[in-house]
């Protein structure tokens, strides 16, 4: 099969497109035949090295997968062949990713696509929107009624946040930029705070004057002085990227307010927490509300080049791998 792969650790420029052989399942697993995969900055992260986890060379890039079933293992139960599915967690912790024509995945990280999704659609949003929903409800314990904000909200992640936020009850502040406002009003902002006047913590103030809730970040700054000044008794930070960023923490707001601030990477969680968050995205994606901004298509055999463009930054949306497979 074909593969987009690495043997070393590196740029962009290591990549490699060629044959690699078909991997097999084992009793528990599921073989996909891959049509879409896409390109997340923490799969840069993990080609660069810079993300430390156990990669066996040559290693298949890539987490996001949706394709169709090839062959299920004895043990592997709820899969049939012929099954349109997606999986967002392979390429890491010793897993081969998901770059490639075909791809084992073990039944318990396998989902089915709910009918009338577009592959590339649910791939693009595979990713963020678990991250989004972890943030939320696994990691910042939201409730119906609490006042959440978000930063990036326009982004992959932060567009997701939003929308399961809005439909989860809370009350909305959306940080982004004027030109966006109204697309996340459409995902369920009540307010929007525009980060170019420069006056983001007075402005998320003046329409949260009793404080927040819940502070998600997910422009990788972390300004946790802003954060923890705007939360409210009890208040959540979830710190969810930003690898290199080194902030400073209030400590005497921190504890005084009884708030606390978490960090979680998608990477650390459980299959039993990334299963619930699949129904959740799977629920949104059937009834059509979660779909990405954005995508720029590209060929597997393109994939260092669309590790370029994450990493450059000037990407609107998702990259989005296509196999050729359907």
């Amino acid at each position: 099969m074909h593969a987009a792969y690495i043997e070393q650790f590196g740029p962009p420029d290591v990549i490699r497109y060629g044959e690699l052989p078909t991997p097999r399942p084992g009793p528990t697993d599921v073989l996909v035949d891959v049509a879409v995969t896409a390109v997340n900055h923490v799969d840069t992260f993990v080609r660069s090295g810079a993300w430390r986890t156990p990669v066996p060379l040559p290693f298949v890039v890539g987490r996001d997968l949706v394709g169709t079933v090839a062959a299920v293992g004895a043990g592997a139960s709820g899969f049939s062949v012929g099954d349109r599915v997606w999986c967002n967690s392979l390429g890491y912790e010793g897993r081969q990713g998901a770059a490639a024509e075909q791809a084992v995945v073990a039944a318990e990280r396998l989902y089915r696509l709910p009918d009338g999704v577009e592959p590339s659609d649910a791939v693009a949003v595979a990713h963020p929107a678990a991250t989004a929903y972890l943030a939320l409800f696994t990691h910042g314990r939201l409730r119906m009624g609490e006042t959440v904000v978000v930063v990036g909200a326009a982004g992959n992640v932060g567009s997701a946040v939003v929308l399961m936020a809005a439909r989860a009850g809370a009350r909305v502040i959306a940080v982004a930029s004027a030109e966006t406002a109204e697309y996340v009003r459409g995902l369920g902002a009540a307010e929007v705070v525009d980060y170019r006047r420069g006056h983001v913590a007075e402005d998320i103030r003046a329409v949260a004057p009793h404080g927040v809730d819940v502070y998600v970040d997910t422009s990788a700054r972390n300004e946790l002085t802003t954060a923890v000044e705007l939360l409210a008794r009890r208040g959540r930070v979830v710190v969810l990227s930003g690898l290199t960023t080194r902030p400073v923490l209030p400590v005497g707001s921190l504890y005084v307010k009884d708030c606390s601030v978490v960090g979680f990477a998608i990477s650390q969680a459980s299959s039993t927490e990334l299963a619930e968050a699949a129904t959740g995205i799977n629920g949104l994606l059937a009834d059509g509300l979660l779909r990405p901004r954005a995508v720029e298509p590209l060929a597997l055999s393109d994939a260092a080049e669309g590790h370029r463009l994450v990493e450059s930054g000037k990407v609107t949306g998702k990259v989005v791998l296509h196999t050729g497979r359907t």
